[in-house]
This record gives structure tokens, sequence and C-alpha cells, in this order.
């Protein structure tokens, strides 16, 4: 005896739980359908783009602080790009910074001075506990009340600091200039060789080299000898007050410093808890060991100590430049996602 189809369509839960959603998903895909057709149909008739040809427009505003020349004659596009390397730019400094600061602070965190070691704590625990944004407003405030242009606060013969920005030399670089780039990287590559070839042959012979000391010299001294040999090709921009400003000269705007300090002081109080697990993480035994084999506290934290705790701090070290980057990036997000809304805004106002 046959089946009736219609009733197995119907009272069988397999093929009925196909077919319903099937019917949803071919619903949704309707309606979806139907609005992005009405859209660009409203859209065409009151003559407003959807695509990305306002990329190409005129931005019609300046930005403050960049790397590469902008005006407010070039593109939307541009004006992207130099979003994208204004972030590189504050990501990549904001990390070298917290980097530095938290390992000192972890470090000093275990220290026996009853002074710095709870100045230190202090310093985490108030950090950590107050909301970045928070932080980078108040850096902001603070540079904001600085000085101004014809008080500025002169150090180091050339260097000002005043409410719109540190000022300071600006190098330009000359005709043979990139011989001496390309010899600061032949010996970056040569040192490293050069480690490799003097361990192996530490190895076999048991001679102990200064590797330290040596590869520092080449890396140093070679872009060295070279500026010279090519006849120092660079000059320098001095800034100088001309009316109300300063002209000529590189300047950092307190934008683009209260955002790097504020990031890289809050992230620094995370870095140095990290560093401070690492190193409680090493057995006690090691330093102990150190100790007694009449090795002093600074060869023990440098030679022993750290190289065995940074098994444990790069993991989330990582995580905390990613964080770093991050925090950056949801700021620049909301900008953009702000200046979107300005944009379809005056769209529509202008074609209504």
């Amino acid at each position: 005896m046959t089946s009736n189809p219609l009733r197995k369509l119907i009272f069988d839960e397999k093929i009925r739980s196909v077919w319903i959603q099937a019917l949803v998903i071919g619903l949704f895909a309707f309606l979806v359908y139907t609005v992005s057709q009405t859209t660009a149909y409203n859209l065409e008739k009151r003559g407003i783009g959807t695509g990305f040809e306002f990329l190409h427009m005129s931005a019609g505003y300046d930005i403050s602080f960049s790397l590469i020349d902008f005006t407010s004659k070039d593109t939307h596009l541009k004006a992207y790009f130099v979003g994208v390397l204004n972030t590189l730019l504050v990501s990549i400094s904001g990390i070298f910074l917290a980097t530095i600061l938290g390992f000192l602070v972890g470090v000093i965190r275990l220290s026996s001075n009853w002074l710095f070691r709870n100045i230190a704590y202090v310093y985490v625990e108030f950090t950590r506990n107050v909301p970045v944004l928070l932080q980078i407003i108040l850096w902001y405030s603070i540079l904001i009340h600085l000085p101004k242009v014809k008080q500025a606060v002169q150090f180091l013969e050339f260097f000002y600091l005043t409410n719109r920005g540190l000022y300071s030399p600006s190098p330009i670089f000359l005709q043979g200039f990139g011989f001496v780039l390309w010899s600061f990287i032949f010996a970056l590559v040569f040192t490293f060789f050069l480690k490799r070839y003097l361990k192996k042959k530490q190895e076999t012979t048991g001679k102990q080299y200064p590797i330290f000391y040596i590869n520092s010299a080449i890396i140093i001294f070679t872009p060295i000898l070279m500026f010279y040999i090519m006849g120092m090709p660079i000059e320098f921009s001095h800034p100088v007050i001309k009316g109300f400003n300063f002209q000529g000269g590189m300047v950092l705007r307190p934008e683009f410093m209260g955002m790097l300090l504020g990031l890289s002081i809050y992230t620094a109080a995370f870095i140095s808890e990290t560093v401070r697990s690492g190193i409680m993480a090493v057995s006690k035994g090691q330093r102990e060991a150190s100790q007694a084999l009449g090795l002093k506290n600074n060869f023990i934290m440098r030679l022993i100590i750290i190289p065995q705790a940074l098994r444990v701090i790069i993991p989330p070290l990582t995580s905390q430049y990613l964080n770093l980057t991050k925090k950056l990036i949801i700021r620049n997000s909301n900008r953009l996602f702000r200046f979107s809304s300005w944009l379809w805004w005056y769209f529509f106002k202008s074609n209504w």
C-alpha cells in the first residue's frame, strides 16, 4: 500500500521541517529583494548615489596631523589612508613606549625597596581602574593648557613645547642618504649571521666571545661611517616663530600626544602585571643557584630570570598589544561611523 504524498508532506516530521525552513528562507529572501529594489528605485529617483563614488570627491576638511601631505582639496579616499597611517603610527609608538614602561614597572614591583615597590603598586592599581578614554581626555586637557606660542617653553635649543604641540627640527634627506640606510640593513643582516657563527664556534671550542658588544659596535658604527663617507647627506629645518605660529620643522599635535600617552600609560599597567607574573613563575631555585655561584642581581635578572620568564610573558603580552591597537581602531571606527552618518544625512538633506 503506497502512502499519500500530500499526507507524508504534512505529517512526516523530517519532510515538514525541511519545507518549512525552505519557506522561511524564501520569504526572507523575497523581503530582502523587495526592500533593496524599493530603496534603489527611491534613491535613483531622488538622484542620491549609493556607491563609493564619494571616495573620489573632495574631502572639504583638514586633518591636523598626517604622515603624508593632505589638504581639504584631497579626496575622501586619501583621508582614509591618512587615518590608517596615523593609526599605525600611534599603535607602533604606543606599543614601544608601553613595553618599556611596563617592563620597568613590572621589575620594580618585585624590588626590595619599599618606596619604589609601593609607588609602582599605586600606579598599577590606579591606572588599571580608570577608563582609558578618561585618561586620554586627561592628558589632552593638560597638553592644551600648556603655554601659547609666544610663551613657548624652549629646551635643547631647537625644541619648543606649546599648547599647539611639540615643535622640533625636521630632517631633510639629501642625495646619498639611501646608502646610509642600506649600510644599516647590511649591518643587521651581517650581525645575524655573525652571531650564529660565533655561537657554533663557542660550542665547538668552548671559548666565549663578546657577541653583544661586537654586534652593537657593527650596527652603530657601520651607518655612522657610511654617513661621513657620503658627506653627511642630511640637513635640518628648524622651527622659527613667524607671526602667530612656528614655521618650518615638524610638530607633534596635542591630539596625537594625548592619545599616545593615554594608551601607553594605560597598557603599561597591564604589561607590568604580565611581566611580574612571568618573573614569579620562574622557580625560586634558579635565583638561589645563581646567587650561590656568586652572580650579581642584575646579571641574574638579565641572563637567567628574564629569558626563562619570556615563555610565560610573550603570549599575554601580544594580547595587550592587540588590545592597544583594538582600542585605537574602535575609536577611529566610531569616528568613521559618525562621519558616514553625517555624509548620508548631508546627501539626503541636499537631495530630498
